[in-house]
């Protein structure tokens, strides 16, 4: 069982930052790349970036610059840092890890249930 569970999200104005948080607990064996989705209004989910355990990072070329993802992995928490705000990215952001619970059972993908950012214009 795994529990990721997301803070941080609220209300900015564009050109404001938020920090979000999501840290992951439960019977966790391992915990491979850990990332953050989001979903805006009438839109997919998409991937905004993700992490591996080394730390080797990607991002959505639309975060690109504006948007820091880490990771604390005796934690097992990742952080978003979220700059220069747009708008645009307002939407539900999802915590993402792909997870191990038990030695020789099989990797799986665990979801947070989301925050809410909304950024003003």
């Amino acid at each position: 069982q795994v529990q990721l569970v997301e803070s941080g999200g609220g209300l900015v104005q564009a050109g404001g930052s938020l920090r979000l948080a999501c840290a992951a607990s439960g019977s966790i064996f391992s915990i491979n790349a850990m990332g953050w989705y989001r979903q805006a209004p009438g839109k997919q989910r998409e991937l905004v970036t993700a992490i591996t355990p080394g730390g080797s990072t990607n991002y959505a070329d639309s975060v690109k610059g504006r948007f820091t993802i880490s990771r604390d992995n005796p934690k097992n928490t990742v952080y978003l840092q979220m700059n220069s705000l747009k708008p645009e990215d307002t939407g539900v952001y999802y915590c993402n890890a792909y997870a191990l619970l038990t030695y020789g059972g099989r990797w799986n993908d665990y979801w947070g249930q989301g925050t809410q950012v909304t950024v003003s214009s």
